[in-house]
């Protein structure tokens, strides 16, 4: 159970360079540090939010960066198979290296606040993953991460290539009936995590992809409080 009931909730925005990156923003009055929340392809909508609101009340400034800032402002999105392919459109716009500049930006955005996390799903978690990367992030928490195995954003070698730049701890989740990522692809990243010496841990549930959110037809409310349990132990 939640254990603050006031928090403060805002729209805010980041500079980086040239480039304004819009924030949904929840914290309490004295954080215990902060977590960075990465979107899935449907943007800040409700259940991101709602996610983000969830850990200011467990006493985490809590932030959501537009991810897809470069190609679309005020990204709130359905569900739907329409939704699902314009989300797609901007995502398959992004670079690796525009992800690393603009979670750069966040992270000196936050960091007064304690030690920062970062959080992600499907799309959101692949960005997660290449946060990891980055100084400043002391843990990692991704939710079914999609393609780490196999490509990464914009162009190159599959991301968890590039796993001994992990310097923090990461916790994977990952649902055995996944439709978007096969069983093998995150047998890899766990092999790609271990062989590089990466403080891991990876637990799969008996659920399928997007098993964590309420607002699809996917959502299995054991595995989510389950994770939900873990990812905050894990961030401690």
């Amino acid at each position: 159970m939640s254990s603050i009931s006031k928090i403060e909730t805002t729209q805010t925005l980041i500079r980086n360079g040239d480039l304004t990156i819009e924030c949904y923003f929840s914290k309490p009055e004295n954080p215990k540090g902060s977590v960075i929340v990465i979107h899935e392809v449907f943007g800040i909508n409700a259940h991101l939010r709602s996610v983000v609101d969830r850990l200011a009340r467990e006493g985490y400034a809590a932030i959501a960066p537009n991810m897809v800032q470069r190609s679309a402002t005020r990204l709130d999105l359905d569900y739907s198979a329409e939704s699902l392919k314009l989300g797609r459109s901007h995502k398959d716009l992004m670079t690796a290296e525009h992800i690393a500049s603009d979670l750069m930006a966040v992270i000196d955005a936050v960091n007064g606040w304690g030690q920062v996390a970062i959080v992600g799903f499907c799309f959101g978690g692949h960005v997660a993953f290449l946060g990891a990367m980055l100084p400043g992030i002391t843990a990692t928490v991704v939710f079914y991460g999609s393609g780490i195995g196999v490509l990464t954003p914009g162009d190159g070698e599959a991301s968890m290539t590039r796993s001994a730049e992990i310097s923090g701890r990461i916790l994977m989740f990952y649902g055995l009936q996944d439709d978007i990522i096969p069983n093998e692809q995150a047998d890899a990243v766990e092999a790609a995590l271990a062989g590089a010496g990466v403080d891991h841990e990876v637990v799969r549930y008996d659920a399928g992809h997007g098993f964590f959110c309420e607002a699809r037809p996917s959502f299995d409310p054991v595995a989510a409080e389950n994770a939900w349990t873990r990812l905050l132990a894990f961030i401690g």
